[in-house]
């Protein structure tokens, strides 16, 4: 992750399309613009899922197989969500980079997080099958 992060942050500079860090005002306005590009690149993974939800439907209606369907609509859309998924992953960096935080080590922190939330749950799950 971190040097896909860092390829982005150099390609981003290189363009141009970094958030800008001049002054509070235009720090303000990129971070909006840029927050609002991540949301429609979001939206066009959701759009590409419902692509392939209307295709498998369509294959079923005709008479496929269901798991047959889903696995031909799963393959009709594979190319298009991953430029979309990777087109979203480019913004994620850019406030990473605006942000100076290192996303390898924060997701790494947030699976520790969600590991150390769940060991009580386990336990005390644990606990009431045991009695």
């Amino acid at each position: 992750m971190k040097n896909i992060h860092e390829e982005l942050e150099r390609f981003q500079k290189e363009k141009g399309w970094e958030i800008s860090t001049e002054n509070a005002g235009q720090s303000r306005e990129s971070l909006l613009l840029n927050h609002m590009l991540l949301t429609t690149e979001i939206a066009e993974i959701a759009e590409e899922l419902r692509k392939m939800m209307n295709l498998e439907y369509e294959l079923i209606h005709e008479g496929m197989e269901k798991e047959e369907a889903f696995r031909l609509a799963k393959q009709e859309i594979s190319e298009d969500i991953g430029k979309e998924i990777a087109d979203s992953i480019a913004y994620l960096c850019k406030f990473a980079t605006f942000f100076e935080r290192n996303i390898e080590e924060d997701m790494m922190n947030k699976l520790q997080e969600i590991n150390n939330r769940m060991k009580p749950n386990l336990q005390k799950r644990m606990k009431e099958e045991a009695k």
